[in-house]
């Protein structure tokens, strides 16, 4: 009887239990029926305990599967716990390998900031004297042109004084001689010529006036005498200072003098009553000039160039 006690005690499932408990039965039936009759009391109290052990056995196992199941969830939390301080580590080497990044970024740029700064200020600078150059050429322009100008002016006035000096000077090729000079005049007084044109043409015009002055020519030309007769003469002119005439046939001669008339102003007459002395005189320049006659020296008479009143 222990034996099938014990093997009924050990019993770990309902199964178990009722399949030990009908083979105890039985074979106690059997075998010790007359001791069955005194156990029966303990075996009936024995089977409440038998199912209470069983419950504890399962809440037993219950809670280690619960026990487990915790377990391999705090696995899981402290292998996420691990994996989210490793991202975590992760990003904060990132945050501060990008921290100094953006600082050395930022210095960087700094750096250049600073020199372009520098650079800026540079062209400031250049850009200031730029200015100030142009400001200097600009006001050696104005100086420049208001020289100019001045200029222009005092050459319109040398020209108008040459202009006038042309005019009472002896009648040769007096209107060509004018033109020329008024249309400088006019070109420089109203700024159609500039200053440098100005001089080089009216230098040019002096040069011509002092070739004319410096120069003995002589013309056959159609001339009107006093009286308004149109003879064909050989007219000599010596420089600036005298103009003589005689005609084709050697019978009329002229000198052509200054007159002075009341209000100042100087008018051009011939002098055609001549004595021997100047006709001689006339005749004598008019043959060396044509290559009549050789070189020689010959007395003019100049004094008669200025006529009476």
């Amino acid at each position: 009887m222990p034996v099938f006690l014990a093997k009924l005690l050990q019993a770990r499932t309902p199964i178990q239990f009722a399949f030990r408990w009908r083979t105890a039965v039985g074979w106690s039936f059997f075998l010790y029926y007359p001791t069955m009759k005194k156990l029966l009391p303990i075996i009936l109290l024995l089977i409440p305990a038998a199912f209470a052990a069983d419950d504890f056995e399962q809440q037993k196992a219950a809670l280690l599967a619960e026990k487990q199941n915790i377990q391999n969830d705090i696995k899981k939390i402290n292998a996420q716990i691990t994996q989210t301080d490793s991202l975590s580590k992760s990003e904060q080497k990132f945050g501060k390998d990008q921290q100094a990044r953006q600082k050395t970024d930022l210095d960087r740029r700094q750096g250049e900031i600073e020199e372009l700064k520098l650079k800026l200020s540079e062209l400031n600078s250049e850009m200031q004297k730029e200015k100030n150059s142009v400001s200097a050429s600009q006001t050696q322009i104005e100086n420049v042109n208001a020289t100019r100008k001045a200029l222009s002016a005092q050459l319109a006035g040398h020209c108008r004084q040459l202009e006038n000096f042309i005019k009472t000077s002896l009648p040769w090729d007096t209107e060509i001689r004018l033109e020329r000079t008024s249309a400088l005049c006019s070109d420089l007084e109203n700024g159609a010529a500039a200053a440098e044109e100005g001089f080089s043409r009216l230098r040019a015009i002096y040069a011509e006036e002092i070739r004319l002055g410096d120069e003995v020519q002589i013309s056959n030309r159609t001339i009107v005498r006093n009286n308004g007769e149109m003879v064909n003469a050989n007219v000599l002119r010596i420089g600036n200072q005298w103009i003589v005439y005689q005609d084709d046939a050697g019978l009329l001669f002229g000198i052509l003098g200054k007159k002075i008339n009341e209000n100042g102003s100087y008018e051009y007459k011939w002098k055609e009553n001549l004595s021997f002395e100047e006709r001689q005189a006339v005749k004598t320049a008019i043959d060396v000039k044509l290559s009549r006659k050789p070189p020689q020296l010959v007395k003019l008479p100049l004094s008669f160039s200025i006529l009476p009143q």
